[in-house]
């Protein structure tokens, strides 16, 4: 494939994604998962109901695989960048946790995603009384963000949906700083998905084609320079997600192999890495 035929490829991707989630922001669609009851869906993977709580109307919308915020340990004063923040269900939970001395900030390429997180901000600020949050128009692969300008980065089943995903990691180790953290929770791959699964456009939106195998995960962050990578599996499985309604993954789940399931495939991880 030329230069030119990869990059259109890769913006046909984006294309997709940002169609997807353009129309889940909307309320057309699901997405990964659209749990209809994203409370429980989030408790599930490790959210408390104090930090649910919190969240502005709509923040939750059932699109989470991990709990980036928990693995990151956030501590009052830093600042934290959250990877395709949706309606900026991540963000909300860390600005509280970094307090009025912090900065918590969403990056997503979706403009409808945008303006549902930013409507959040003034019940968010209600309810907590913190006004530390911010939401920029990017994409994950160029963030507009300054070299070596946060604390932590976190992202939720987002990184997975990336057509260059080595490119992202480059840009969270430039824009951490010196031994600041990277806390990432993901779909990863147990082994290759079936081609039919694979070229599906819908699987990509759902968060499964775009899932790679665990060690080239690992080896795309060290290539960066990011040191003590750990991956860790999470204690639920990802056949939870695969039951819900959400359209998306019921065409996935048609396309897998008689008998087998998501969890044959994909498996959720946490992934950690610190710069230098």
């Amino acid at each position: 494939m030329s230069n030119s035929d990869a990059a259109e490829s890769k913006e046909k991707i984006r294309d997709t994604v940002r169609q997807g989630y353009t129309d889940i922001a909307k309320g057309k669609s699901g997405g990964c998962c659209g749990s209809s009851a994203p409370d429980k869906l989030a408790e599930g993977i490790g959210y408390s109901p104090e930090e649910l709580e919190i969240l502005p109307e709509g923040a939750n919308m059932g699109l989470s695989c991990g709990n980036p915020t928990a693995l990151a340990e956030l501590r009052p004063g830093q600042v934290v960048l959250d990877l395709g923040s949706g309606g900026g269900f991540d963000v909300f939970i860390a600005a509280r946790k970094v307090g009025p001395t912090g900065r918590a900030i969403g990056v997503d390429m979706t403009p409808d995603m945008l303006s549902k997180a930013r409507a959040g901000i003034a019940k968010f600020t209600e309810k907590t009384g913190l006004a530390n949050v911010e939401f920029r128009l990017g994409e994950i692969e160029h963030l507009p963000v300054a070299d070596r300008s946060v604390d932590v980065v976190i992202s939720n089943c987002v990184i997975n949906l990336s057509p260059d995903k080595p490119q992202v990691w480059k840009e969270i180790a430039r824009v951490l700083k010196p031994g600041g953290k990277a806390c990432v929770s993901d779909l990863a791959l147990k082994k290759q998905l079936p081609e039919a699964v694979f070229r599906s456009a819908a699987a990509l939106v759902s968060c499964v084609a775009g899932a790679v195998l665990i060690e080239d995960t690992i080896q795309m962050a060290k290539q960066t320079g990011l040191r003590d990578i750990q991956v860790d599996e999470k204690a639920y499985s990802i056949d939870v997600m695969a039951d819900c309604n959400d359209p998306l993954y019921r065409q996935v789940k048609d396309s897998l192999p008689t008998g087998a399931k998501l969890g044959d495939y994909v498996i959720s991880v946490n992934i950690t890495a610190f710069k230098k």
